[in-house]
């Protein structure tokens, strides 16, 4: 109802907040196209650089992050590894959001650009 009324006021986008679990955005976009929302939803994401920043916001937002994406992130204490391991994971998410037709993007960088730069040179952004 919030957002209705938000859409209603004149919002032509909506942007997520920022989540890991892609089926939880999927099933967000159903309820959003059942109540007949009919402005783009775009998704959030955060490419994770750091495991325990990222496990700070997400107990700010509520956000889950997947087990075994915890677990790698966690394998070492090095700040280079968990930002390769954290854009390995956002090329996956990011390539599952593109291949079902998602109709844009929106990344917060948190003032650092690097892990999104390096996420958008390997999502095959093509359809078929």
């Amino acid at each position: 109802d919030n957002l209705k009324r938000k859409v209603g006021a004149g919002a032509d986008i909506v942007i997520t907040q920022l989540f890991y679990m892609n089926d939880d955005f999927f099933r967000f976009r159903e309820r959003y196209e059942a109540a007949g929302i009919q402005v783009p939803l775009v998704p959030g994401i955060l490419p994770v650089t750091n495991l325990s920043q990222i496990q700070r916001i997400t107990s700010l937002c509520g956000a889950r992050l997947p087990e075994s994406f915890v677990t790698r992130l966690g394998e070492r204490d090095d700040e280079d590894w968990q930002f390769r391991v954290g854009v390995e994971f956002a090329v996956e998410q990011v390539q599952q959001l593109v291949d079902r037709e998602i109709p844009g993007l929106h990344f917060y960088v948190l003032n650092k650009s690097q892990a999104t730069s390096a996420v958008l040179r390997e999502v095959n952004f093509a359809r078929d």
